[in-house]
C-alpha cells in the first residue's frame, strides 16, 4: 500500500472517489464525539466489514451514507475487499492482518481530516 498521501493524491484525480465529501451533520457529529470515538468507529468497522478473507455480501456491505467512516471508506476505495484489491493491491480471500487494518484506519482518518479542513 503506497503512503497516505499518495494514496489521497491518486483518490483526489477518480471523478467517482473526489465525489464524496462531509456533510455539515457529519461535521458536527464528528465534532460532538471526537477524533478517538470516530477512529475507535473506523477500527471497528473496518474489522467487521473488511477483515474477513471473504466478508458477507462484499461489494455491498458499506452504506453510502450513515456515518462519516463510511463515507470515508467510499471516498478512499476502502469500502469492501474488491476495491481494496483495485486500489492497493490488497489480496483478496485473506484475512486482513493487525498491521493491514491499522493501515485502513490511518487511511480513514487522515482523509476525514483533511475533509474537516473544507
Amino acid at each position: 500500500m503506497q503512503n497516505i498521501q499518495q494514496a489521497l493524491d491518486k483518490l483526489d484525480h477518480s471523478k467517482f472517489r473526489s465525489s464524496f465529501h462531509l456533510t455539515k451533520k457529519e461535521k458536527e457529529y464528528l465534532e460532538e464525539k471526537g477524533k478517538q470515538v470516530i477512529e475507535s468507529h473506523a477500527r471497528d468497522f473496518v474489522k467487521l466489514k473488511l477483515s474477513a478473507a471473504d466478508p458477507i455480501n462484499d461489494g455491498k456491505q458499506t452504506p453510502m451514507k450513515g456515518h462519516p467512516v463510511f463515507k470515508a471508506m467510499h471516498a478512499t476505495a476502502c469500502c469492501c475487499r474488491g476495491c481494496l484489491n483495485k486500489w492497493y493491491k490488497v489480496p483478496l480471500h485473506q484475512e486482513l492482518n493487525e498491521v493491514q487494518q491499522e493501515k485502513i484506519v490511518k487511511l480513514l482518518m487522515a482523509w476525514i481530516d483533511k475533509e474537516e479542513k473544507k
